[in-house]
């Protein structure tokens, strides 16, 4: 289907769309990996060790510690068309229960959406199970309009209790007959382990449950036959992130959201009085919140449950705080988890360490208690579409579903979706306990997964490592920024200096990019110098888009001059064409052999190489909170229209994903050619959405979509077409995307990029040394570091040449391309339902300690 959502009309592409995959985690959820939470080991293992482990990155067939195997399901038109069908006759209740989080009313919008979308009946269960229990108003039947303005709203608008009638089998019974007599026979559970591990008891009692009713004479034999099984489709929403099976859970990056803008806050007044704060997280006994904090801040110290100091902690503490401060800096900060504890299980209290500090080392401390403000708030662009992904995935699995399937759970697996033998994924969860119970740390930790132990493993080196004194026999490496700023630089910066410092290099920093090297504006940087940074937006070192190839002299002069054997390079488009032109120059200069290794970062998203680019969630959260506002500011007059241009060039991620999290009519990018007859069929959609109580429409542009059908042209189209009918107002975004503190995503990605890059590099000189002096010319000397799927990967830039559309500075094949039919469909738009990746339910099998992934 075209960007425009014409009804019957052909999609065209400028390049064959990617048969990948669906939407990545936060590298960890990272982005990416989403594990952080530990407690420090006073006496860290050796560095070589550390360095060492920072090779092995999340296999991308692996989640958490449990290792899958994911099919690709591409659908046929016919099975498009079917899909279409798929719920007719069919009802599916959905509920959230448990502990509320941020993103759980994005995927109850999908739910309702998609499942009205396939011809079924969807309904709400007010306050979880009990309203499961009650009956009568708590279960109501949804329409497409009752999900409306749900997106930007934090908690669950159904509501959530805990349910002690559940538990008892009287209370199953109840709900087993609200079920049967509404004639649902499929439910979509949000929640965490327990809420989920009900589900599954409910389910396996349901014949029973069913026969019991019967012979009490409140249901009939027909209405017993109608309701023969009942399918179980969970969907994880916990702001822990400890729920084995899914490398993020919906609200967990919301909560480091919340979390990041308090310690950022508390940084500032910390530094102004000197003081040390104690901060202390949410996460019961799971450490992920608290270990992605303390990347994200850069904090001295963390305490998680997985990984109990050693008995000597308080001294190795007091004694880092105080090399903290020999060395200029004015605060400490100290991250704890609320699950903490030490070697023999005892708790390990923000109090307690508050006591120690000032006994010890007489420091003005303070202690803050985040508690509940970490669940509350707008959910982050990343939970809305999580939790928009996993909504519509669910629906199919509940569909699809036989009486001989089992209850599953919807999990992210890098940039797709799974689906998981539910009972499979909490017994590992429940595993991670027990191992913790029984003191048997090491097992905990790798039973969290491989994002995790990688998370405590940078986090170890970078807070705890003593850089060496001498640098004899050490390599020099310079970093720099090139093309545009973009939030995460310093973070990325800052991590690629302290890591080459730990491994006793000599690292330079290059001001203003290509140029900035060409001019000799370069400088040595000690421990200090990045001192801060992680937090700080733009580009402390300055950056340009100057490209080297008109400077080669005076560059190769500078390399010589300042005996420069490695190149770390972060940045956009320009440093992935830069790093091109520098292969090209070895050619003619012996001076430009040396490794180098770019690191995406870019607003943009288009570095070929890479799902995802340092910076780009900022912006993303950006647009977001800009949609927000200016759809609410609708809620007065009604019947308005937005016209919302985004950046990125000629790259659609921007308008596409901030499209889908912030619940867009329309986004028109330039992958996807549109028509004004495309422009005309949007414009009589919004004409029939203004005739429901839904009086708001948003449209999305991206800057370069096309260069006829301009944010002005579309503007007046659309003023002129909804005369009398709507009003039209337009908004040119600009550089505020690129402008602000970076998202905990972006910090944990660019401070793990960094790591992985430095140590990358180190081992690519060792390889290179000739002759008394460095000479790589080989094609993987020179490499974009890059998030595919789960891993991170290093690819020439000679071999990323094919991969590149140079016109118009894009990869030429995207794997968010296969998210716009979601945002279609939840714009109620009639499209065949070509969503991507569906999942097969596959079974897992725990790793066990010291096995690999199978």
């Amino acid at each position: 289907m075209r960007r425009g959502f014409r009804p019957g009309a052909e999609r065209k592409t400028r390049e064959p769309p990617r048969t990948g995959t669906a939407f990545t985690a936060p590298e960890e959820s990272l982005a990416g990996e989403a594990s952080t939470s530990s407690m420090l080991i006073p006496k860290p293992p050796p560095k070589t060790d550390i360095l060492k482990s920072l090779d092995t990155m999340d296999d991308p067939d692996t989640v958490g510690s449990i290792p899958v195997f994911k099919t690709e399901w591409i659908m046929t038109h016919e099975e498009h068309h079917a899909a279409k069908t798929l719920g007719i006759g069919k009802a599916i209740a959905v509920l959230t229960s448990g502990g509320d989080a941020q993103g759980m009313n994005a995927a109850v919008r999908a739910v309702v959406r998609v499942g009205i979308f396939t011809g079924a009946r969807v309904f709400f269960v007010h306050e979880g199970y009990q309203g499961l229990v009650d009956g009568g108003d708590h279960i109501k039947e949804a329409t497409w309009e009752s999900v409306s303005m749900m997106l930007q709203l934090g908690g669950t608008v159904i509501g959530s209790a805990r349910c002690k009638d559940f538990r008892e089998r009287e209370g199953r019974l109840r709900a087993a007959y609200n079920l049967v007599k509404r004639g649902i026979t499929n439910l979509c559970v949000i929640g965490g382990d327990g809420s989920l591990t009900g589900a599954d008891t409910f389910r396996s009692e349901w014949s029973d449950l069913l026969s019991d009713l019967q012979k009490a004479g409140k249901i009939t034999d027909e209405e017993a036959t109608k309701s023969s099984y009942l399918n179980i489709v969970g969907l994880v929403g916990s702001i822990d992130n400890d729920f084995c099976g899914t490398d993020m859970t919906i609200g967990t990056d919301s909560a480091l959201h919340r979390i990041m803008e308090i310690v950022d806050a508390i940084t500032t007044t910390a530094q102004s009085h000197q003081r040390t704060f104690v901060l202390e997280v949410m996460g019961r006994h799971c450490g992920y919140l608290a270990l992605v904090t303390s990347l994200s801040c850069g904090a001295d110290w963390v305490f998680i449950p997985e990984c109990p100091p050693d008995d000597d902690w308080e001294e190795h503490l007091c004694r880092r705080l105080s090399e903290t401060r020999t060395r200029g800096s004015r605060l400490n900060i100290i991250i704890v988890a609320e699950g903490a504890i030490d070697k023999n299980g005892k708790p390990i209290t923000s109090e307690d360490i508050k006591n120690l500090v000032v006994k010890r080392l007489g420091y003005d401390t303070r202690v803050t208690v985040l508690g509940h403000v970490q669940r509350g708030g707008t959910p982050s662009a990343f939970d809305r579409i999580l939790g928009s992904r996993m909504g519509v995935e669910a629906v199919m699995a509940l569909l699809e579903g036989t009486p001989d399937t089992p209850a599953c759970v919807v999990s992210l697996s890098g940039n797709q979706a799974v689906r998981l033998p539910l009972m499979e994924c909490v017994q590992v969860t429940k595993d991670v306990t027990k191992a913790m119970d029984e003191k048997k740390f090491d097992e905990a930790l790798k039973l969290r997964g491989r994002s995790f132990m990688n998370n405590w493993e940078v986090y170890k080196l970078l807070a705890h490592v003593r850089p060496p004194v001498s640098k004899s026999g050490s390599h020099t490496v310079a970093v720099m920024n090139v093309g545009a700023p973009a939030a995460g630089m310093n973070a990325a910066v800052r991590s690629t200096v302290r890591i080459g410092l730990i491994q006793g290099n000599r690292v330079l920093v290059v001001h203003d990019g290509f140029e900035g090297l060409a001019k000799g504006q370069i400088e040595e940087a000690g421990w200090s110098y990045v001192g801060g940074w992680t937090g700080q937006g733009g580009s402390k070192l300055g950056t340009k888009r100057t490209l080297p190839k008109k400077s080669f002299e005076q560059i190769s002069a500078n390399i010589t001059k300042f005996n420069i054997q490695g190149l770390v390079i972060i940045g956009g488009f320009e440093a992935y064409t830069g790093g091109l032109e520098l292969m090209e120059g070895r050619k003619q200069f012996d001076e430009l052999c040396i490794p180098f290794v770019v690191i995406p970062a870019t607003v943009s998203n288009n570095v070929p190489g890479s799902d995802f680019s340092v910076g780009a969630d900022t912006a993303l959260n950006t647009i977001c909170t800009t949609c927000d506002r200016i759809k609410q500011s609708a809620a007065g007059t009604k019947r308005r229209v937005f016209i919302i241009e985004t950046m990125g060039g000629y790259c659609g991620y921007l308008a596409t994903m901030a499209g889908l999290a912030a619940g867009a009519d329309a986004a028109y990018i330039f992958e996807e050619p549109f028509t004004i007859r495309d422009l005309q069929a949007n414009v009589e959609h919004l004409v029939q959405k203004m005739k429901t109580t839904v009086k708001r429409g948003l449209v999305l542009r991206n800057e370069k979509c096309n260069e006829n059908y301009t944010t002005d042209f579309i503007f007046n189209l659309y003023s002129e077409e909804g005369k009398g009918i709507f009003d039209s107002r337009k908004n040119v975004l600009g550089h505020m995307q690129q402008g602000g503190s970076p998202t905990p995503f972006d910090r944990n990605f660019a401070t793990k990029m960094g790591a992985k890059a430095m140590n990358w590099m180190s081992g690519k000189i060792k390889e290179s040394y000739r002759n008394g002096r460095i000479f790589a010319n080989t094609p993987d000397s020179g490499c974009v570091l890059g998030m595919r799927k789960r891993a991170l990967v290093f690819q020439p830039v000679a071999e990323l040449k094919d991969q590149t559309d140079f016109e118009h500075r894009i990869p030429k094949e995207q794997w968010w391309l296969k998210l716009r039919p979601i945002l279609k469909i939840l714009a109620k738009y009639e499209i065949d339902l070509d969503t991507s990746d569906h999942a097969h339910l596959e079974h897992i099998t725990r790793k066990r300690s010291g096995e690999a992934a199978v």
